[in-house]
């Protein structure tokens, strides 16, 4: 026997662990591939929807800068004021034009900028997404939720100078570093997701939830889950810097009911707003809207039947969260940061051609009319 074949080193094909990472880093590689893949398809489509309309556009990436964007791209380039008419950007979350003002020091534009923040979030959005789900689904479902994600109707605020991305991504990495029993992480992300959107203060009752999953499972208290403390100081901070800018803790309140019209409302009060809208044919503002009012009523109910306990609790507070208000909107947008929607869609359709099918055409359709709207300026939530 040859003395060296003792010492010879394993090959990957031997050893399962070594298997186990590189098929890992094939499947992420194939989902970042994916996303940047619908990137480039919704970046081209939209520049067509715009030029088959007028050739005096501005561009690939400034058609994209409307509504929302432009007060993120104020705030990232001007900061908070106090007076004049950029006092109504008070109402946006400051984690997301902080990051953008740090990569415009390497870009040079702020509209470049901004997208490669949501860029970059868009990419962790599906890696983290895919990996929360392997927690309790196969890799096929896993892969659909992300398929479903990118190609739903509102999708396309995911790539651009909106927060949906850097939101989601800090939700879903809060989520799997609670699945993971790392809660000093998820505390920091949780208090970052809380800087970024007022929802945010939703994960605090959500991570209770595994926690209290966890203590069922073990019976025991692990001190670690203090961590969870540092989640609400997102929103602390938020207060503190309406107080520096305005000298008011919660100016922010009075901006969204005066510009926004949006104040504190029982939920069946908005949501029939929203059916009214709907009877007056508004298409937008009324059908489109109650059509993810319902959407997203089914598949709270849906989830404290199918999904994890801590994932329903998310979905359920953000739905009374959206619906409590005397002026519902944007709804279709909200819905994107609901990820147990996707895994619902994932886990209803994996093994179903059909009905696979049927929502991945309806996805489509409804994705390329809603970023061809927004891309030409027209209201698309």
């Amino acid at each position: 026997m040859n003395s060296s074949s003792a010492h010879e080193i394993p090959s990957p094909r031997d050893d399962p662990a070594a298997r186990s990472r590189g098929d890992l880093r094939r499947r992420d590689w194939a989902t970042v591939a994916l996303v940047l893949g619908i990137k480039a398809l919704l970046l081209t489509f939209a520049v067509q929807t715009v030029a088959a309309q007028t050739m005096a556009h501005g561009g690939w990436l400034q058609i994209w800068n409307r509504w929302d964007a432009v007060h993120y791209l104020r705030l990232a380039e001007k900061g908070y004021v106090a007076v004049g008419d950029s006092l109504v950007s008070l109402v946006f979350f400051p984690l997301y034009p902080w990051l953008v003002r740090v990569t415009e020091f390497f870009t040079r534009d702020y509209l470049v900028a901004a997208f490669v923040v949501s860029g970059i979030a868009s990419v962790a959005t599906a890696l983290l997404l895919q990996r929360l789900a392997r927690c309790d689904e196969s890799e096929a479902v896993a892969r659909n939720a992300v398929w479903f994600l990118f190609i739903f109707p509102t999708s396309f605020f995911l790539h651009i100078g909106y927060t949906e991305s850097l939101f989601l991504a800090l939700t879903l990495g809060c989520f799997l570093a609670a699945r993971k029993e790392r809660w000093a992480l998820a505390g920091l992300l949780g208090a970052a997701a809380c800087l970024t959107r007022v929802n945010g203060l939703i994960l605090l009752p959500a991570l209770a939830t595994e926690v209290g999953l966890q203590y069922w499972q073990t019976r025991r208290i692990n001190p670690r889950w203090l961590w969870l403390g540092l989640v609400p100081f997102g929103f602390l901070g938020y207060l503190w810097l309406n107080h520096e800018v305005t000298g008011d803790y919660f100016a922010f309140t009075k901006i969204m009911q005066e510009h926004w019209y949006k104040k504190f409302a029982p939920p069946w009060g908005g949501i029939r707003d929203v059916w009214l809208r709907t009877l007056g044919l508004n298409i937008n503002e009324g059908l489109n809207e109650f059509i993810a009012v319902v959407l997203i009523s089914v598949c709270a109910i849906w989830s404290w039947l199918r999904l994890r306990p801590s994932y329903s609790v998310w979905i359920t507070l953000n739905w009374l969260l959206i619906n409590s208000t005397a002026y519902v909107l944007s709804v279709p947008r909200y819905t994107l940061t609901l990820f147990p929607v996707f895994l619902l869609f994932a886990k209803a359709t994996t093994g179903r051609r059909f009905w696979f099918a049927m929502l991945t055409i309806w996805s489509l359709l409804y994705l390329a009319l809603y970023s061809g709207r927004f891309a030409q300026g027209l209201w698309a939530f």
